[in-house]
């Protein structure tokens, strides 16, 4: 098949859209797909150039000053057409999405969609608490009517494909959770110099344990109720040391909350990592923590319990079929107390138990598996898009069967 990607985020950028994008990319490759992927520039696109790697030109996002939007020049649009693609794939309901099903339009292939985002848990971004219900309720929208454009959606997890249903979104969608490099995290490839060369750089002393968390520093990943009962934490093992590592716009906020909490000692902010040796910065971890409740899917979850951490979340739907309790990891309330209990008991005896059997539950997640589910998905849309096809121009005709109707 020839396939085009289009995307507002792409390698060397990371975060979860651009891994999963950069991902299917180079599995759909491997399998003798033509692929293209057309995606903004950001920091660094210039190391990462390939033919079928298409960067356009950018600015910085006004709500979001580590983002970059594309704002494409002739040239660029030049270059988006015409490729004769099989499937167009958004994954972006914005700039790059608008572009995407207008090439789909203009070849009048197949068009697909990946929700990556519940934009409702962002529009504070923009009101900043101002109409904030009014904002969700408008984004809601706008998800149902772009959604339904398209001849099949992808949801990462099913808690966000209920989500789409619960909106108002009849275009069919499958469930398919993004994948992943799982043998790389594999901590049986780390050696202990290079775990404690990164644990030097990180800032950790000799003897002391790492609570880690990894990605983007932003006021929805909830990051403060970590720090919150992390004195409390340190009261009960004076040896843990709290790692954050990522970038965004609630970064500062933190370190003035550590200080606050007169913790600020014993918490490292590293900075963004390189996505190509983030896997040995997991290595220096003892117990992956989160409390976010926007994600769709949680790869850093998958990836920490493909590193043998205990992986200690806040409970949160798009766990369902991710984390078992007191199995490959330890789900928490969403109360302080709650929390701590739970970060108390990843760092026992029982989290050290969970840790190492935790990789085994992660074979699922592989880029493999990824892609092979994706092919299937693509072939069910062009069989979709032809039966839409013939009912366009056939329209007293019934349905064939097996069509499924918007």
């Amino acid at each position: 098949m020839r396939i085009g990607i289009y995307t507002d985020t792409f390698y060397p950028e990371i975060n979860g859209v651009a891994t999963s994008c950069f991902m299917l990319e180079r599995e759909l490759s491997r399998r003798g797909h033509e692929v293209h992927v057309f995606a903004p520039r950001s920091n660094g696109w210039e190391n990462y150039q390939k033919e079928n790697i298409h960067y356009l030109h950018s600015t910085p996002f006004i709500a979001l000053k580590d983002r970059n939007i594309a704002l494409p020049t002739p040239l660029d649009l030049m270059d988006l057409h015409p490729y004769h693609f099989d499937i167009v794939h958004t994954n972006s309901e914005f700039v790059m999405g608008y572009l995407g099903m207008r090439i789909a339009r203009l070849e009048k292939c197949t068009y697909v969609h990946t929700y990556h985002t519940v934009w409702e848990d962002y529009t504070y971004y923009i009101t900043r608490g101002h109409a904030d219900s009014q904002a969700r309720g408008v984004v809601r929208r706008y998800s149902e009517w772009w959604c339904n454009h398209f001849d099949r959606v992808i949801s990462p997890s099913e808690k966000t494909r209920m989500l789409l249903r619960s909106y108002g979104v009849v275009a069919p969608i499958d469930v398919i959770p993004s994948g992943m490099d799982i043998d790389r995290f594999d901590p049986g490839v780390h050696t202990p110099e290079m775990r404690e060369t990164k644990r030097t750089e990180c800032g950790i002393l000799p003897g002391e344990r790492v609570l880690l968390n990894i990605g983007r520093i932003a006021k929805e990943k909830n990051i403060e109720q970590i720090l919150r009962v992390f004195p409390k934490l340190r009261e009960v093992y004076p040896d843990v040391r709290f790692v954050i590592i990522g970038e965004g716009p609630q970064r500062s906020e933190l370190a003035q909350m550590a200080a606050d909490l007169g913790v600020a000692e014993y918490v490292t902010q590293t900075g963004p990592k390189p996505w190509e040796s983030i896997d040995q910065y997991y290595s220096i971890g003892d117990v992956f923590c989160s409390a976010s409740h926007t994600e769709t899917q949680g790869l850093t979850y998958v990836e920490a319990m493909a590193s043998g951490l205990c992986v200690c979340a806040v409970d949160d739907p798009c766990l369902d079929g991710v984390i078992e309790n007191g199995v490959n990891g330890i789900l928490s309330g969403d109360s302080d107390e709650s929390l701590l209990t739970a970060l108390i008991a990843a760092f026992s005896e029982e989290g050290s138990k969970i840790a190492s059997r935790a990789a085994e539950s992660v074979e699922r997640f592989t880029a493999e598996h990824f892609a092979k589910q994706v092919e299937r998905f693509y072939q069910r849309a062009l069989d979709d898009h032809r039966k839409r096809i013939v009912k366009a121009e056939n329209p007293g005709e019934r349905n064939p069967p097996g069509f499924d109707s918007h």
